[in-house]
């Protein structure tokens, strides 16, 4: 990790209840698509948590590029990620894509991680991830990619240890989700739009613990009205 930066980005994704909660908004045919990217997700995040030697970190990470790249050409090796995304992602979002998404993790491995590194990893993962997801339900608006850069920023912040680091990060989060304040969730993408609103819910002082009725109740919400 970078001179300073303590990050410990641990497997959430599928024991987070309101992410379980916000794939039930999806439909049936979407969610192994989605499964998959969040899978993808995972496996780099994982790569971070395991790393204590920066240039480990890339070499993991630059495989992971490569293999990503290699599936608009080729089979998928052995790998349950690779193939899930092969079979269910790749057909609506391009392995070149995908492996963009890598570009934002290489950020955290910057020497110092400061402010561009954090809108580098918000774009390219998180931007990248929702973009992705849109694509997968057939919604197309960049307001998608602004909320999903608001989401990793939320997300890395709950991950840093350093107290001055984590609070830039949520600064930057409130401002990217600032600017896209008012959008109205399309129904097929209420399930990318209630994982965004978790995430803003994050923000609030004194938020409560995921999964708490009122948070719910919110999300169930923006599921009927797409606020």
């Amino acid at each position: 990790m970078g001179k300073g930066t303590s990050i410990e980005m641990v497997n959430s994704n599928f024991t987070d209840p309101e992410r379980r909660l916000a794939m039930t908004y999806a439909a049936s045919a979407h969610r192994p698509a989605l499964d998959a990217l969040w899978s993808l997700d995972d496996k780099l995040a994982g790569i971070l948590r395991a790393t204590r030697e920066p240039i480990v970190g890339q070499m993991r990470l630059t495989w992971w590029h490569d293999a990503l790249t290699s599936l608009d050409d080729a089979a998928p090796p052995a790998e349950p990620v690779l193939q899930a995304l092969a079979r269910d992602v790749v057909p609506h979002v391009s392995g070149r894509d995908l492996a963009d998404l890598v570009e934002g993790w290489e950020a955290l491995l910057e020497p110092t991680l400061d402010a561009s590194a954090m809108q580098a990893h918000a774009t390219h993962r998180g931007g990248g991830l929702f973009t992705a997801m849109a694509a997968i339900v057939g919604v197309d608006d960049p307001a998608i990619a602004t909320a999903g850069a608001g989401w990793a920023l939320v997300d890395l912040a709950g991950h840093l240890e350093v107290p001055a680091q984590a609070d830039l990060a949520r600064t930057m989060a409130r401002a990217t989700i600032a600017g896209i304040a008012g959008f109205r969730w399309p129904v097929a993408a209420r399930t990318i739009g209630a994982t965004a609103r978790s995430a803003s819910l994050d923000l609030e002082p004194s938020p409560k613990l995921r999964g708490h009725p009122a948070r719910a109740a919110r999300l169930l919400w923006l599921r009927v009205t797409g606020h």
